[in-house]
């Protein structure tokens, strides 16, 4: 079961990388993705399959919520989003999570008194799509051979890949000098409360940071109806800042 898995398990569970990164590895890819990865992971940088992440920000549930978390990501088994949010005052812990195929979110108030459980289908099919977004701070997984790559222009870059059955288009919007400046996806949800769908969902850079020769997203506004008024209006309901990554 995925909530029998720790953040810390799953972590260890990943093994160190036993390849590093070279700028002839991207030999035949189209000039975007080139500028992106070139920019993203420093030549020499061990090609890690796990990030092991610490933030801090806010996440709107009726109104802006300050949170703080820990997140590890692996590409081989999933991802947990261990956090504490404080409402009133109080503070809600939890976890956002997708281990080994399966997606779950449990939260209690005081660690003791349920405020939200969600699993099923929808709710796995829904955080693997988180987990492909969140891939802008994993980016070497970005450098395996299946995945492919298309430039309707030179700012855009679109990867098509697959996770646990979920394929995607990520679509990259890149700069002159290969920074990220916003990261798009279909993913499935309702956060209109209603049927499950697929929805432009995704984030916009606001900073970038380094640390063990990756440079990443370390401030992000993330949501709903991206690309659209509907977004910068009421939908964007995520804002988070990078303090920490650790990779393997």
């Amino acid at each position: 079961m995925s909530q029998a898995v720790s953040l810390n398990e799953l972590w260890e569970s990943t093994p160190p990388s036993e390849s590093v990164f070279q700028p002839d590895q991207l030999v035949g890819l189209p000039e975007a993705v080139q500028r992106y990865l070139n920019h993203a992971i420093a030549p020499g940088t061990p090609l890690a399959s796990a990030v092991r992440l610490r933030m801090h920000g806010e996440i709107k549930l009726r109104g802006w919520l300050p949170f703080t978390a820990e997140q590890v990501i692996s590409w081989r088994r999933g991802f947990i989003w261990r956090a504490a949010v404080r409402m009133n005052g109080l503070p809600i812990w939890g976890s956002d999570r997708m281990v080994d195929g399966v997606g779950g979110m449990r939260w209690k108030l005081l660690g003791l008194f349920p405020v939200m459980t969600a699993s099923g289908a929808d709710i796995t099919r829904s955080t693997v799509g988180r987990m492909l977004a969140e891939l802008v701070w994993l980016p070497s997984v970005l450098c395996q051979r299946d995945v492919s790559w298309t430039t309707p222009d030179a700012v855009h870059a679109h990867a098509s890949l697959t996770l646990f059955g979920e394929s995607t288009d990520l679509i990259l919007t890149i700069d002159n000098q290969g920074q990220l400046e916003s990261v798009k996806l279909r993913r499935w949800n309702n956060p209109e409360g209603a049927e499950f769908h697929y929805v432009d969902f995704g984030g916009l850079v606001e900073a970038e940071g380094t640390f063990g020769g990756y440079t990443i997203p370390t401030r992000l506004l993330v949501g709903w109806h991206f690309g659209s008024e509907r977004f910068e209006s009421e939908k964007a309901f995520f804002r988070a800042t990078i303090d920490q990554a650790i990779y393997r």
